[in-house]
Formats: structure tokens, sequence, C-alpha cells
């Protein structure tokens, strides 16, 4: 949120981050499925790391010659938010892995959906599902609807591209994917 905020003040015409806290309970159950599904469907189950999708990430990195997929699951996007910068390093995912393993012993997996939820990036400025529910719905996130969470839930791994193209058939399409999906989810109580 700092990197985002020095950013925006640096513009032409300056504009400020919005973000606004929201309790677990009072997220819909609609966009924690959402993230979930989307983001990382064995977030109940694993330790903080999915190392399957760690392996695969690294083959597909390796084969491009470049870094393309992170593998990334909540936990360890939650520590890249939390104490790290967006620079992509096989060093930093080191650190990464770390620093989830830590989170995973001191938090519930409720505490880090709720933490993430309220601190990851939707949009231009926009930081939390609070801020985000609000600045796309008009609404809270308490009152979303399935489709609307999908859709949150789909921008996620660019979520200032599609602030400026909301209307993309890419995040329309994955949203119908993610919205399939949600009734396999788990969420944590």
């Amino acid at each position: 949120m700092r990197h985002e905020e020095k950013r925006l003040a640096q513009l032409q015409v300056p504009k400020k981050i919005y973000h606004k806290w929201i309790d677990y309970e009072k997220i819909s159950l609609s966009i924690k499925k959402a993230v979930i599904a989307s983001e990382d469907s064995n977030f109940i189950s694993h330790d903080g790391v999915d190392w399957d999708a760690l392996e695969k990430a690294a083959k597909e990195n390796a084969a491009k010659g470049k870094i393309k997929r992170g593998g990334s699951t909540i936990s360890m996007q939650l520590s890249k938010n939390l104490f790290l910068s967006a620079e992509q390093s096989y060093f930093r995912k080191a650190e990464e892995i770390l620093i989830t393993g830590m989170l995973e012993l001191v938090l519930s997996k409720k505490r880090i959906l709720e933490i993430y939820l309220n601190v990851a990036e939707w949009g231009v400025g926009i930081f939390g599902i609070e801020a985000a529910a609000n600045h796309y719905f008009g609404i809270s996130a308490a009152q979303l609807s399935p489709y609307q969470a999908a859709w949150l839930a789909a921008i996620l791994p660019a979520p200032r591209r599609f602030d400026v193209a909301r209307n993309s058939p890419y995040a329309a399409n994955k949203a119908e994917i993610i919205l399939e999906r949600m009734s396999l989810v788990m969420i944590p109580k």
C-alpha cells in the first residue's frame, strides 16, 4: 500500500489510496469462496506452500527462460504483501516461503484469509475487499453476490489493468469459471 501511495502521489493529478478494513464475519461468503477457488484451491489443506504448484511454476519458468508464473498460495501472497517487494526473483520467493511458514505457525487459516482480503490490491489505489466492493459495485463486501465476488477474484492477478478495462471479456469468462468452482470450496470457520 505504501508503494502504491507514493506512486499515486507523484501523478500529474495526485490520487490517494482507498482502504477500509472489514471483519471476517462481515465479508460475504461468496468472496471468500471465489478467492480460494481462483487463487488457492488447496488453501485449507496445505501448510502455506503448495509445493506441487511451485514445482510446476519453476518448470514453466525454466522452459520460458524467465519468471512468468509464481505458484504462490494465499498465505504466500499475504507474506509478500505485508513484508516483501513485488520484485520477482528466486531469492525473494525463498524469503516468501520462510515468512509464510512463520505466518502459518502463528495465524489460523481464517485470520490469514481475513488479512489477505483486507490488504490485497483490487485496482488503482484500491486496497481491501470493502474498498473494492464499494469501488466497483457501490456496495459493502457483505453484500457481494456470487457473480460479483467471482468477477473480483478474476481480476486479482492484474487489478489495475481491469480497473481500467472493466468490460473485459477475459475477466467475464474467468469469473464464470470461478463461479462454477465456488461450490467445491471449503472456507475456514
